[in-house]
């Protein structure tokens, strides 16, 4: 390459149709999954205190949301279930009448092109608020694997069309798919949190969820924030059990273990922009310190910059709108 003064690399920033014509990375509403909060009961749509312009469902309002998302041509939805009754054992995670069971089948009805994704953890359902069975003060990996299994089989049954293992047990990812495949379940492909870390940005989706633990903390079994070579042999035992994609978790301080990923492995790779830094930009947005608009789309870029081929974000209906508003 010449050097200046021949070289001049501002000549290809000059205008939009240049800077777009060279435009390495693009952000698209297809790369959007939405997460999604349901609730018991009916005619509820209640903003979450702690998320601004997210807001809990109950299932008879999920149809004019779930449209919405189509109009946007976002392509998925991320599902949670926030119940009332909670046990030792979450045994509502895997009812078949359950909320988020419910929900599958009202939005495989009301909208039938939008792909539905389940969340499977216990934490929503557990009275203790970890991800799964506590033995001696501790969560028990194996002994949750059974329930893990239990729980992604009935979303398939009632019409899942992925699911998506985020308790960071070992081995979950190969139970689960021995389970769909022994009940005929084996084109369900399986999103594996593969690389989820014991992170502080999580603070409002707990509240959201309402799966706070009510003891300790989930160190134990999610990632340490310093370590980037375990998120590489996380995700390599996740895609040998059988993960169709893998996901690191959050997205904002682990860009480069999004980057690691991406070189390390060919999966489709997924990254979850999550709740507090959801959060901590509609708080800044309100009292007019940034512009939202602008801040959100340099986020979503930077994470796809980075290497995520699908990006689950709370912001994916107004990122969807203002991408449609760019052309």
């Amino acid at each position: 390459m010449p050097d200046y003064p021949v070289s001049r690399l501002r000549r290809l920033r000059k205008s939009e149709a240049l800077r777009s014509l060279v435009r390495e990375n693009t952000v698209d509403a297809g790369d959007f999954i939405f997460p999604l909060f349901v609730v018991e009961g009916k005619g509820v749509k209640k903003e979450i205190d702690t998320m601004p312009g997210i807001y809990h469902f109950s299932v008879d309002k999920l149809g004019k949301e779930t449209a919405d998302l189509l109009r946007l041509r976002i392509p998925a939805v991320l599902l949670f279930g926030v119940v009332n009754a909670k046990d030792e054992w979450g045994s509502g995670a895997y009812h078949a009448r359950g909320v988020v069971q419910q929900a599958i089948r009202a939005i495989k009805k009301a909208a039938p092109g939008l792909l539905v994704i389940t969340d499977v953890c216990l934490c929503e359902y557990t009275s203790h608020g970890h991800c799964g069975v506590i033995e001696n003060g501790d969560v028990d990996n194996d002994k949750t694997l059974p329930l893990l299994s239990k729980m992604a089989l009935s979303h398939a049954e009632a019409g899942a069309d992925m699911v998506a293992p985020s308790d960071m047990m070992d081995g979950r990812v190969k139970a689960i798919r021995e389970a769909l495949d022994g009940n005929g379940f084996n084109s369900i492909p399986i999103m594996a949190y593969a690389a989820k870390y014991a992170s502080a940005f999580y603070g409002p989706f707990r509240e959201a969820a309402g799966s706070a633990p009510q003891f300790g903390n989930r160190k134990s079994y999610q990632m340490d924030p310093p370590n980037v070579r375990e998120a590489l042999r996380e995700i390599e035992q996740d895609i040998r059990e059988g993960a169709d994609i893998v996901m690191v978790k959050p997205a904002l301080s682990y860009l480069d273990v999004i980057r690691r990923a991406r070189e390390t492995f060919n999966h489709p790779l997924a990254a979850y922009n999550v709740s507090g830094e959801y959060a901590m930009v509609k708080a800044a947005a309100s009292r007019g310190w940034i512009d939202e608009k602008r801040i959100v789309l340099e986020i979503l870029t930077s994470i796809k910059r980075a290497g995520a081929d699908i990006i689950i974000t709370y912001h994916a209906k107004e990122a969807a709108t203002w991408l449609a508003e760019q052309g």
